[in-house]
């Protein structure tokens, strides 16, 4: 727990700086002032490094002149014990470490430290090399080779080499012999601390570390401040006001403070807003009278296909009229004809031995046309009121079987050859098996008369691909059916049979029956060269397989 807190706060605020546009802005603000703070203050410090060892390389160098004329007059009067004090007194002041003089061969003459005296300088410590750089010592010393910086026990010295040249006060005295020609006679090495000026300027530089960081954290809160004012909140105004129009609110108003950039943003958003919800208005107002229109029309198409109906209806129902008055008026004429023929023989009392078959015969053909007229009515009857249906589990290729057995009889007559090509296997089907025999046998009967010399008809049952239906297929090599009459092959009194062989409702009930087991009934036909009618009837979900099956048949012929 203690370790994801952090991460968590780490991840919030690295989304926050990735997502805020103001928190981006601090950041980089922030960054380039860090940089510019950090180079200034690294400038500054240098500059005061720089000035400070430069007034105390002065500092340092006077401080070698006093010593050196002070101890002038003790060198010409040859008063060691004189310079030995002078040099101790001013060895004693503060941040003066050592005092020495040596001669131009490095041998130290004198010195605060007893132990140095009558020894030579050691040219390859720190605080001699650059004078001993080239084995030999300098023989003119330039104001910046004068100086050196080196530490002893932790901390830095300066080191001043003062030469004490050969001054004609000098090389005249009796008690010298230096000769004239010799221009350094010795010199003077001054040893002073530099731990006052290095304290003053780390102060200086801690000073200046805390006068940055208080500007700079300032700074920072008055950036923050004046992002937070200027920039943050109006940009929450402006998400908060997309957040609200993308939410519906449409016409939802930013308040205007400032005139700037994102001022004049918030104007154009307040002027998007209104335009928008204007136009939703309008829409909206569109809309409405568009769906009054729409209802408007809709009635109108209403009223108007309720009046085409009618007018269908009417037409169907005096085209049916028609075809029944005219079905039944041919039998009833005869029906007329031969029952007056009838009632004169009886009134004339002529009903003799000769004229009894004649008058059997008149009573058959009444017979007969009766039944025609009411086999006609019957079948109009069945086609205007859909019988009840009795569904239960069927096996298809067992109604095909028993049809065939109730017509073989008459395809036999017929010259008819049939042949069937049963699949195996297949599933049972919930419909009425009386039903779909009754359209079997009308499209095989209209198949036989379709081929009134003999032919071929072929019934097929198989499985669709996908499981999901089955299908018979009834095919004949008979006369076809005309192009102009193969579209209204299923309209009630359509037939292509002679006059008095068919009343033109079969295949018409049959399409009712199919359609009410939710099948299709479809026909295909050539004229001259025969007829396909196809049925399909769906399987139930329960009793389809899961996998394509491979349907196999096996075919029969009988003549």
């Amino acid at each position: 727990m203690l370790e994801t807190e952090p991460k968590r706060w780490a991840s919030a605020l690295a989304d926050r700086f990735s997502r805020d546009l103001g928190t981006k802005l601090i950041g980089l603000l922030l960054g380039a002032m860090l940089v510019i703070f950090g180079l200034l203050s690294y400038l500054t410090v240098r500059l005061h490094r720089q000035h400070l060892e430069a007034a105390t390389l002065l500092s340092a160098e006077r401080i070698s002149d006093i010593i050196k004329h002070n101890t002038t007059e003790y060198m010409l009067r040859n008063d060691r014990e004189g310079l030995h004090r002078a040099i101790s007194m001013m060895a004693s002041e503060p941040d003066v470490m050592r005092l020495r003089v040596f001669d131009r061969e490095g041998h130290i003459s004198y010195s605060t430290l007893p132990s140095e005296i009558n020894h030579a300088v050691d040219k390859d410590a720190e605080a001699c090399y650059r004078c001993h750089a080239h084995q030999q010592p300098l023989a003119k010393l330039d104001r910046p080779d004068r100086f050196r910086v080196y530490r002893d026990d932790g901390q830095r010295l300066l080191a001043i080499i003062t030469p004490i040249e050969n001054q004609p006060d000098c090389s005249n005295a009796a008690c010298h012999a230096h000769p004239a020609s010799q221009q350094i006679l010795g010199v003077l090495d001054t040893h002073l601390s530099l731990a006052r000026p290095d304290q003053q300027l780390a102060q200086g530089t801690r000073r200046m570390l805390a006068y940055d960081t208080f500007a700079m954290i300032a700074i920072g809160v008055l950036i923050w401040l004046f992002v937070r004012h200027m920039i943050d909140r109006p940009l929450e105004h402006l998400q908060a006001g997309t957040h609200k129009l993308s939410g519906g609110d449409l016409g939802y108003q930013i308040e205007l403070t400032s005139n700037d950039q994102i001022g004049d943003l918030a104007f154009s958003f307040n002027s998007m807003s209104l335009q928008l919800r204007a136009a939703n208005e309008r829409m909206a107002s569109w809309a409405r009278t568009l769906e009054d229109r729409v209802e408007e029309k809709t009635r109108e198409l209403r009223k108007a296909h309720d009046e085409v109906l009618h007018v269908e209806t009417m037409a169907t129902v005096g085209k049916m009229a028609a075809v029944v008055a005219h079905e039944i008026n041919n039998p009833l004429s005869g029906i007329l004809t031969y029952s007056k023929l009838l009632k004169r023989w009886v009134e004339n009392d002529d009903v003799s031995n000769e004229k009894q078959d004649e008058a059997i015969q008149c009573l058959n053909l009444i017979a007969s046309e009766s039944r025609r007229c009411g086999e006609l009515v019957k079948n109009l009857l069945n086609f205007s009121r859909q019988a009840p249906m009795n569904v239960q589990s069927t096996d298809l290729n067992r109604v095909v079987q028993q049809c065939t057995m109730l017509l073989r009889h008459n395809l036999e007559i017929g010259s008819i050859q049939l042949h069937e090509t049963l699949a195996d296997g297949l599933p049972h089907l919930q419909c009425d098996p009386s039903q779909i025999e009754q359209v079997l046998l009308a499209v095989i009967v209209n198949a036989a008369d379709a081929m009134p010399h003999g032919g071929n008809l072929w019934l097929e049952t198989l499985l669709s691909s996908d499981a999901r239906r089955l299908a018979i297929t009834i095919r004949d090599d008979g006369s076809g059916i005309p192009p102009e009459v193969l579209p209204k092959i299923f309209e009630p009194f359509v037939t292509t049979k002679e006059q008095g062989h068919g009343t033109g409702l079969g295949l018409a009930v049959s399409r009712s029956i199919i359609e009410r087991h939710s099948g299709t009934i479809s026909v295909q036909s050539e004229l001259g060269k025969g007829t396909t009618v196809t049925i399909t009837l769906p399987v139930p979900a329960s009793l389809a397989p899961g996998a394509e099956p491979v349907v196999a048949g096996v075919e029969k012929k009988k003549r």
